[in-house]
């Protein structure tokens, strides 16, 4: 993640909102509406556990479209901006990014249906959809993807320290930014390997990886600004995010 999408452990950021609905405004559930059919349609689905068949959807939606897609929208903004939207104002724009630069629809189609729509606020908005891309949306949402594959093959294990690595980000990375290069302890190892959505390139996501739960000591994380006798920090980490801490020594010492 990004630091403008992962801000844990930062101070001073101002009075935090503790807004309790999922959607504040009508128009956001029709944006959460969307990245969901997207999904439920995305080419990725071809590959999945439950045998969809996306062909007899009829929908003329043929790329890819997973969280990460949605993800490196986010992430790609300007930060400034970022802190300046909605959060689904922030899924509108990388939806939109995305159906423009997948040719979906032309940024000039789009500037113009903006205008007639500010025009006409009360006009209709396009017909439903077929009722086989409907039938193929709702299957998905029922039964989903699982990103396991097939059992784990893991590097380490409960109770051996690791250190975190330094990976570049990239467009996209599911490693927050304040665990980059600190210690910690395996806390426990998934069952099985599990792929990513798409490949992130540097930091080594994509294919199936052991996947951990590791221990932090907040304290060494952030020093005297941490919270007096703080409860342990616990995160989900992909093997490529992890190193040995005799590796990482012998990194450092040969630089």
């Amino acid at each position: 993640m990004k630091l403008q999408h992962s801000l844990g452990g930062l101070e001073g950021l101002g009075p935090i909102n503790y807004e309790k609905n999922v959607f504040v405004e009508e128009w956001e559930q029709r944006i959460f509406g969307i990245h969901a059919a997207l999904m439920g349609l995305s080419e990725s689905l071809r590959e999945a556990l439950p045998d969809y068949d996306l062909d007899a959807s009829g929908s003329t939606f043929h790329t890819t479209w997973t969280w990460a897609d949605l993800r490196k929208g986010a992430e790609a903004m300007n930060p400034f901006d970022y802190f300046k939207y909605r959060y689904y104002e922030k899924w509108l724009g990388g939806i939109t990014a995305y159906c423009v630069e997948q040719g979906y629809i032309t940024d000039a189609e789009l500037q113009q249906m903006m205008l007639e729509y500010r025009a006409a606020t009360t006009a209709p908005i396009p017909s439903n959809p077929a009722a086989s891309i409907d039938a193929q949306v709702l299957r998905y949402l029922r039964e989903g993807d699982s990103p396991r594959r097939g059992a784990a093959t893991p590097s380490f294990k409960a109770g051996e320290a690791v250190i975190v690595a330094n990976p570049p980000a990239g467009s996209h990375t599911r490693l927050p930014g304040y665990l980059r290069g600190q210690r910690g302890i395996v806390e426990s190892v998934a069952e099985g390997n599990y792929a990513y959505f798409c490949s992130t390139g540097g930091d080594g996501l994509g294919e199936p990886v052991p996947v951990y739960v590791v221990r932090f000591d907040p304290v060494e994380i952030w020093g005297e600004t941490a919270e007096i006798n703080p409860s342990p920090l616990y995160a989900e980490l992909y093997e490529p995010y992890l190193t040995s801490p005799m590796i990482a020594y012998r990194s450092t010492t040969d630089d």
